[in-house]
């Protein structure tokens, strides 16, 4: 079966958009994907950047705004600007990296950006994060603790490491077996169909 992987950071409102529609795209073009969390903040550092982009260019940050706004409302999705931006996701980086492999990590993820995206939930906030994990049927607090294990973060930065190895510099990407990368929500269906192509 054709695969593809999902790069996506969860303090990016792009990433939002694609994981709200990749699945549903994803089977109806018959391609397999692994969603993969990983962490912006030290990519963008190693390019000298303190923070997002789109603060450090606030006419890109405004013009992203806008251009969410209309992409979701055509969707049918909310869109709330999270307050600090970027959010800090390395909490729910972890435990998305946990639930990957326990078989909840994609479900969870999910959950994570409509609850930031859509409702302006803090997602750095433990008892946010707790009401998210309960609602999938976990144990929040033996998950929490477990994503604090050293084994996790490791997973974490690997998986970091790896993007900056594959050239990602921002999220979403998508990723074929050929290693080709696909940077945007813009260019999933390419994504789609070049992973096809490659099967």
């Amino acid at each position: 079966m054709p695969r593809l992987t999902f790069w996506y950071e969860f303090a990016s409102t792009y990433s939002y958009l694609s994981a709200m529609r990749i699945d549903a795209m994803a089977a109806q073009a018959g391609v397999e994907v692994t969603w993969q969390p990983f962490l912006l903040g030290p990519i963008f550092k190693a390019q000298g950047w303190s923070t997002s982009p789109f603060n450090i260019y606030p006419a890109k940050g405004r013009y992203m705004v806008r251009d969410i706004s209309r992409i979701a409302a055509a969707r049918g999705l909310a869109f709330h600007m999270p307050e600090p931006f970027p959010a800090n996701g390395l909490k729910a980086a972890r435990l998305a990296v946990l639930g990957m492999s326990e078989g909840w990590g994609a479900r969870f993820s999910k959950a994570v950006f409509a609850a930031e995206f859509a409702q302006g939930v803090d997602i750095a906030d433990d008892m946010a994060l707790s009401q998210l994990l309960n609602g999938l049927g976990q144990d929040a607090h033996s998950a929490l603790a477990r994503s604090h294990e050293p084994l996790v973060k490791d997973r974490l930065r690997a998986a970091t490491d790896a993007a900056e190895a594959l050239g990602i510099f921002g999220a979403p990407a998508f990723v074929t077996p050929d290693n080709e990368l696909f940077w945007g929500d813009d260019r999933l269906d390419q994504a789609l169909a070049h992973a096809k192509k490659v099967s």
